[in-house]
């Protein structure tokens, strides 16, 4: 039986700040939830702003301008939880994160299928070289010519990074008849009838048009450069709408004016402007047969309805019940409730003799566990304990003494 006070902390006493126009949804989520204390700001944060805003928040909701540094890390010392609104954290300095026991939650799979459809229809654009017809009738120029433009169907698309966007984009490229073959550091089970590429370049050699899905690494990092653009077949097609780091745009601005390269979409860049409005310039701007877009991959309305859903309840599960499934820095871990008790969360370094310790004091001051689950990672233990309720105020505080504590909650 569930608790009929979901959390010993008043929830009007929980602040929690979203930043970068997250979708309303989320906003809403809450306040049904019954938490008051939800402000939304329309953009992103410095360093130096949200080092000073973070200081009285406990839930933090982002989506990928925001940096998350260990500064502003180790000034939030009443942060529960980021949620990433968006399929990525690296904007999230995860060590530190860890360090200081903050649960930080993402949406890996809730805009697949925008950026998939986008991928696709992208590939259909710079195939038939429509960027260039549209750029001439708007200047006033009739170019009603088949030179140059082909049909997807029958055509390979190379595939760099077979992950969710990936597999996605591989089942909606075979339904338009187009051959896929791809590339995965690790081993990917083909879906229909695509083929796993042996390396790299043998993608790259066989595609038509190549479209990459791949997080940003130092193993990524210009995985697209002057040597690599070699092995593209003449006149291909490049689709990055994945990490601004990827690319070499200069490699790809000389191989597109060369010819070697037929066109490109890119979506991502290296450096980004802060807010809308702000001017941005990139190697690729005035180049034939070049889509350019403003990182807006996953931007649908549906996308950020899932993915404000989708956080959410990972938030409110963390808040309220002590859940981590989805966690990238606590270990992931659910204890079904237990009637008749108190739930306390202890999150502790990952060194051995702290659950030992944990037991012992408990059980020295006969306080009665009813249930207790634990789980750890490299760094950090991650102990959810239900106790009686009559002694929960005196665990909680023999909990906080227990040595390599990093973070000790009372839930409800």
């Amino acid at each position: 039986m569930a608790p009929s006070n979901p959390t010993s902390y008043p929830k009007e006493k929980i602040r929690i700040l979203f930043l970068e126009n997250i979708s309303d949804a989320a906003v809403k989520n809450f306040r049904q939830h019954g938490y008051v204390q939800v402000e939304k700001i329309t953009k992103a944060l410095t360093e130096d702003e949200l080092t000073e805003e973070i200081k009285d928040v406990h839930i933090l909701g982002i989506r990928s301008k925001t940096q998350v540094t260990k500064k502003i890390l180790d000034a939030a010392k009443k942060l529960q939880a980021i949620g990433c609104f968006c399929i990525g954290v690296n904007q999230v300095d995860l060590k530190a994160a860890t360090k200081n026991g903050v649960v930080v939650f993402n949406a890996p799979y809730s805009n697949t299928r925008s950026v998939a459809e986008l991928v696709i229809g992208l590939a259909i654009m710079l195939i038939r070289r429509i960027p260039d017809k549209n750029k001439a009738a708007h200047e006033g120029i009739w170019m009603k010519d088949a030179k140059g433009s082909y049909e997807l169907r029958g055509k390979t698309l190379g595939i760099i990074g077979y992950g969710n966007i990936g597999s996605q984009v591989s089942v909606l490229a075979e339904a338009l008849g187009m051959k896929v073959l791809f590339y995965d550091v690790e081993t990917k089970l083909p879906l229909g009838n695509a083929s796993d590429g042996k390396t790299l370049k043998e993608v790259l050699s066989k595609a038509d048009v190549v479209t990459l899905h791949v997080p940003e690494t130092s193993q990524t990092k210009n995985l697209i450069n002057k040597n690599n653009l070699k092995y593209f077949k003449k006149g291909a097609i490049l689709i990055n709408y994945a990490r601004g780091e990827v690319v070499d745009l200069d490699a790809l601005r000389k191989a597109l004016l060369e010819e070697h390269i037929g066109g490109a979409a890119i979506d991502v860049f290296p450096w980004e402007p802060e807010k809308n409005g702000d001017r941005f310039q990139t190697p690729l701007q005035d180049l034939p047969n070049v889509i350019l877009t403003p990182h807006i991959g996953g931007s649908t309305e549906e996308a950020q309805m899932n993915i404000g859903e989708d956080v959410s309840v990972k938030l409110f599960n963390y808040l309220e019940k002590g859940m981590t499934f989805g966690s990238h820095t606590v270990p992931a871990l659910a204890l079904p409730p237990q009637e008749g008790s108190h739930r306390i969360l202890h999150i502790h370094k990952n060194v051995p003799g702290v659950l030992s310790e944990i037991n012992t004091q408990l059980s020295k001051h006969k306080i009665n566990i009813v249930g207790q689950y634990l789980k750890t990672n490299e760094d950090i233990g991650y102990v959810v304990l239900d106790v009686d309720k009559q002694l929960s105020n005196r665990a909680l505080q023999l909990l906080k003494e227990v040595k390599d504590t990093i973070k000790v909650r009372m839930l409800y």
